[in-house]
């Protein structure tokens, strides 16, 4: 197994299978490709908290044209099979109930992240059609597990803290992975005859809603669910008045996914059944926190 990082990110892999580049149209691959099998891309430019005018400029540049160059110098190393970790976000923003997200996408994403994940599958399944690699690609929604970031870890600081949030009356429905699941559909779409060539769409295959989420991650945490309800259309309009409204159909607002597919024709399931994988990335969370490991010898 060789790791390729960004050259600015930190690793406790070893020099001899680390190599940092940078994800662009430059990049020569070759180093990092010799006597590979299959390649696993995760690497992106993700959503950053103010997209400029030229946001989808920036996505292309490294989300498609950088993955394309490491495809095309992929298939010229000889390599098998390249699994392409993409985003829900090609297929859209929200569901509607009852209509969960299926693997075909009929518009293409007004996102500018979403349509940069859309080009470069685009330009992936072209590639595979010219070369003969094997190609495959898999939407996650949003991952967690033990260091989440951005809006996931938030909400644990909020229900850790004990912040008093108006959401015990949401009862949208949002689809999650943790990320050990998605790590073994990964390694299950390396070796598996059937996956090339293929959307597959993953889940805990267990949908939740932000009321319930934060209810959630108040047990595993230890504290008081704080939650208190107020209607939806109020925190929508109030979150609009703020400039909120991105944020409000994020805690909401429902995005479903359909696993049927991959768990029917990969012979896929989740390993870590979710309140499971919710108690593994709060105790994660808890280990950070200032004096914790004091509080673990302690406790030892």
């Amino acid at each position: 197994m060789r790791c390729v990082l960004h050259v600015s990110e930190r690793s406790n892999a070893t020099d001899s299978d680390m190599i940092r580049a940078n994800l662009g149209a430059t990049t020569d691959w070759a180093p990092a490709l010799q006597d590979v099998d299959a390649v696993v891309h995760c690497a992106a430019r993700v959503h950053q908290m103010q997209d400029g005018p030229d946001a989808l400029a920036l996505y292309r540049e490294t989300n498609v044209v950088g993955t394309l160059r490491l495809a095309q110098q992929a298939a010229e190393s000889g390599v098998k099979r390249f699994v392409f970790v993409s985003s829900i976000k090609v297929n859209g923003e929200a569901t509607q109930p009852g209509a969960p997200f299926q693997p075909d996408v009929a518009v293409p994403p007004l996102d500018p992240y979403g349509l940069s994940k859309y080009e470069a599958e685009q330009g992936l399944m072209r590639l595979a059609q010219e070369t003969g690699l094997e190609v495959v690609i898999i939407r996650p929604p949003l991952v967690y597990g033990p260091g989440v970031k951005a809006n996931f870890r938030a909400m644990m600081n909020w229900v850790h803290n004990g912040v008093p949030l108006p959401l015990a009356a949401v009862r949208n429905q949002r689809s999650l992975v943790f990320v050990d699941n998605l790590a073994d559909l990964i390694l299950l779409s390396v070796r598996h005859p059937q996956a090339p060539g293929r959307v597959w769409l993953v889940s805990d295959c267990h949908d939740v809603s932000t009321a319930d989420l934060l209810a959630d991650m108040a047990m595993a945490l230890g504290v008081k669910n704080r939650c208190w309800p107020l209607p939806s259309w109020v925190l929508k309009g109030a979150a609009t008045l703020l400039g909120k409204a991105a944020v409000a159909e994020r805690l909401l607002g429902s995005l479903q996914v359909d696993v049927s597919e991959t768990r029917r024709q990969l012979g896929w399931q989740p390993a870590i059944p979710y309140h499971q994988a919710i108690a593994i990335t709060a105790r994660a969370f808890l280990s950070e926190m200032p004096g914790a490991s004091e509080s673990l010898s302690k406790e030892g």
